[in-house]
């Protein structure tokens, strides 16, 4: 019977998804776009049927960020709240690691791009394509490792 539990429990924690938990911005690892904001910090909790994803960082002027996002990855868009520069967002599971996210302000996509977890499950990689509010067109790449 012991036995049996332990092996329930090994599989469960194989089958956890990988987004989940701390993540903390390493800048030296990033190629972020000059003059944009930063997420500092995201950390993704499961709460229910749905994922709950909070972001802390600064704006492109270093001021302090913070939202707060609550939904599926099943690629309908859920609203965001807080002082991002967007006010919701879209994610699509690509696979067990990998999930495409598009977010948008007022209807309107401000960004695209796709989240890696590394196989070893230590750090993720985001990439993401957009256009700032001068309509100047970007790419951004910043690297978390998991805390």
């Amino acid at each position: 019977m012991a036995l049996a539990l332990s092996f329930i429990a090994a599989g469960a924690c194989f089958a956890a998804n990988p987004q989940m938990g701390t993540w903390k911005l390493n800048e030296a690892k990033s190629k972020l776009e000059p003059g944009m904001g930063k997420n500092t910090t995201v950390v993704y909790t499961e709460q229910k049927d749905k994922i709950k994803i909070t972001v802390d960082g600064v704006d492109k002027d270093g001021k302090p960020r913070h939202g707060v996002w609550v939904g599926k990855f099943d690629g309908k868009a859920y609203p965001a709240k807080g002082n991002m520069p967007w006010d919701s967002a879209a994610y699509t599971v690509v696979n067990d690691r990998t999930n495409d996210i598009t977010t948008m302000k007022n209807g309107k996509t401000m960004w695209s791009g796709r989240i890696e977890v590394a196989k070893d499950g230590k750090s993720r990689t985001v990439t993401i394509n957009g256009t700032d509010e001068k309509g100047k067109k970007y790419k951004s790449k910043a690297v978390y490792d998991k805390s």
